[in-house]
């Protein structure tokens, strides 16, 4: 189940939504006047977060050009490796 605080929890209680952020690696959502406004987690969540994006992101677009036929043999693909060291 989501953590869910009011705006206030961050001025008074910062050190509480600190400790379960790093402690669960999961965010808290902050609610404004009753409605969701932000979801705040720890650098080490989100740096996650954002590396499992610009993976999925290569591996969109290695799909993309296998169906483009934009492909090299195993072979020459090494043979470029080579070449760039």
């Amino acid at each position: 189940m989501p953590a869910i605080r009011p705006s206030s929890d961050l001025r008074n209680k910062y050190s509480d939504i600190s400790t379960y952020c790093h402690d669960t690696q999961a965010p808290v959502f902050i609610t404004k006047n009753g409605v969701g406004d932000l979801a705040v987690m720890s650098i080490e969540t989100y740096e996650r977060l954002v590396s499992i994006h610009a993976l999925r992101a290569e591996i969109d677009q290695g799909l993309q050009d296998m169906k483009a036929g934009r492909t090299l043999s195993a072979e020459d693909a090494f043979s470029e490796l080579e070449q760039e060291n």
